[in-house]
């Protein structure tokens, strides 16, 4: 496959873009990619902090709206940039898709 053809294909390998035409659209990959991993995780220990009963009912509707609110946030993000779940979930080889 030509050089040319390579690059006039839409990014949705799972892989970082690496071209410099398009640093700006693999640098938001990358950035809303480590976002998307860390709002996962905040939501798995907001899920274990409200399963454990260590946290008041108002705490929790606070919690939850934090997370519906980053949830649109990140939605939005993806729509500026164009990209979608599935660019954001990285190949990491041997080690197998980041989220």
């Amino acid at each position: 496959m030509p050089l040319n053809d390579l690059e006039q294909q839409p990014l949705k390998s799972g892989r970082i873009n690496l071209d410099p035409d398009g640093a700006e659209q693999g640098l938001a990959q990358l950035v809303l990619t480590v976002i998307e991993l860390l709002r996962q995780l905040v939501e798995r220990h907001a899920i274990r902090r409200v399963d454990g009963g260590t946290l008041t009912d108002e705490q929790i509707e606070q919690l939850g709206v934090a997370l519906m609110n980053l949830e649109v946030k990140m939605d939005e993000l993806k729509d500026i940039f164009e990209l979608t779940d599935e660019d954001l979930n990285i190949d990491l080889g041997p080690l197998g898709n980041l989220l």
